[in-house]
């Protein structure tokens, strides 16, 4: 068996090898085709961890209200029905069925919906982790911000949030890792990321060894950047005493 990478030094038109590997003058090399579709697989995945994180912190904080049963109730409705739903399911009908029924969603790109279909997934997930983060803080910690005559919105705001997120990084890490890796089924929907490029790539060049090999190494090289960016993270927010609340996480 013979390898042959100068593949990403062809051109994605006439396969001819490009000095440099990179294209010029409107040529694009697969080396081109392969960067700017992890370019499009790192948006995905950080845009949808965004709205992941605003959502399930808002759902996930509900969910300890106890003194409104109806909202705790809508927060559980979302985190059931958001996490029960295979993700490929989810982007399927967000693309081909909810714009059927809200004519507005059809001008809206396959890459906006599947970050809503991948953030509000993440979204029940994260929310499952900001609850348990939020339950495993002391009693004290709530009524020290009752006593100093904080509202409820106050308490959680000031006290109660940032203890939870601070104790909540490491399964915070987990999702982080799992988002980008199931950013590779936007190839569902024609999302030109990186699982995209190495389907159509292996089938241009007939060579899947070296295609594959290459975006897993991108997809390895991502983990391990987000691993050690959330480590750093942990170690300069980690609360002495506390453990961190990642069992209720779904993990």
């Amino acid at each position: 068996m013979s390898w042959d990478w100068q593949v990403f030094c062809q051109d994605t038109m006439d396969r001819e090898v490009v000095q440099g590997c990179f294209g010029k003058g409107g040529d694009i090399t697969y080396l081109d085709w392969m960067l700017s579709a992890w370019g499009w697989t790192v948006s995905v995945a950080v845009l949808a961890l965004v709205l992941a994180l605003v959502v399930g912190s808002i759902v996930g904080t509900l969910r300890t209200l106890q003194d409104r049963p109806m909202v705790v109730r809508l927060g559980n409705a979302w985190v059931e029905l958001f996490r029960n739903i295979p993700l490929l399911v989810q982007i399927f009908l967000w693309y081909h069925v909810l714009p059927t029924l809200f004519p507005v969603l059809r001008g809206v790109p396959g890459f906006a919906l599947v970050v809503l279909a991948l953030g509000f997934f993440t979204s029940a997930r994260i929310a499952e982790q900001v609850r348990s983060g939020i339950q495993a803080l002391p009693r004290g910690q709530r009524y020290a911000g009752m006593a100093v005559g904080f509202t409820t919105f106050q308490t959680y705001r000031y006290v109660l949030l940032p203890m939870a997120f601070r104790i909540i990084v490491p399964p915070l890490t987990s999702e982080t890792m799992n988002i980008f890796k199931n950013s590779s089924v936007a190839f569902a929907v024609s999302v030109a990321e990186l699982t995209m490029f190495a389907m159509q790539a292996q089938e241009e060049t007939s060579r899947g060894i070296e295609i594959y090999l290459a975006v897993t190494g991108l997809y390895i090289v991502s983990a391990f950047a987000i691993n050690r960016i959330m480590a750093f993270i942990e170690k300069r927010v980690r609360v002495p005493g506390l453990i961190a609340a990642g069992g209720a996480g779904g993990h």
